[in-house]
């Protein structure tokens, strides 16, 4: 069974920034890919970015160029490093594991943490 418990989360200014982190319990990097997915109110789950087992990254076009998601395979931790925050990038951010192979559906999602940009 697959813990992932995500922290980072804040209220932040417009332009400002936040590293969200998902730490994994149990061997999940070995050919699975981690990432997140987010929801703003009234809306449905959309991908942000993913990491595969390989180190390959995928990226939402709202978020290219200003997000970057990394990995730490001895802490058994994804990290989503969030620059130049804009409202729209309020919403609940899930961290997930899925195998590399599919994007949807995931294996493992984690409780989620609340992004607010707001000033």
């Amino acid at each position: 069974q697959v813990q992932l418990v995500e922290s980072g989360g804040g209220l932040v200014q417009p332009g400002g920034s936040l590293r969200l982190s998902c730490a994994a319990s149990g061997s999940t990097f070995s050919s699975n890919a981690m990432g997140w997915y987010r929801q703003a109110p009234g809306k449905e789950r959309k991908l942000v970015a993913r990491i595969t087992s390989g180190g390959s990254t995928n990226y939402a076009d709202s978020v290219k160029g200003r997000f970057t998601i990394s990995k730490d395979n001895a802490k058994n931790t994804v990290y989503l490093q969030m620059n130049s925050l804009k409202p729209e990038d309020t919403a609940v951010y899930h961290c997930f594991v899925a195998p590399d192979y599919r994007v949807w559906p995931v294996d493992y999602w984690g409780q989620g943490t609340q992004v607010t940009v707001s000033s």
